[in-house]
């Protein structure tokens, strides 16, 4: 990620101030949902749990083109 403010865990932001978007689900139960708060901080998540990464929404995009290349297949496992 680009920032040293990436993080897993909350960083400030209640989970109820994250503006959360429908979940998207791909094959078998994985779903993500992406979300952004007041300050124009990105969010992705999974379903089901209250666990999320943050970072800039150019550094989540990024991340999500990795995976969708296949370039970061070793982080799912």
């Amino acid at each position: 990620m680009s920032t040293p403010e990436n993080t897993t865990s909350t960083p400030g932001t209640a989970f109820e101030d994250i503006a959360w978007a429908v979940p998207f689900c791909s094959e078998g139960a994985n779903c993500f949902r992406f979300g952004r708060d007041g300050d124009g901080r990105a969010y992705i998540g999974t379903t089901g749990s209250a666990a999320y990464v943050t970072d800039s929404a150019e550094a989540l995009r990024a991340l999500i083109a990795a995976v969708k290349a296949g370039a970061a297949d070793h982080l799912l496992a």
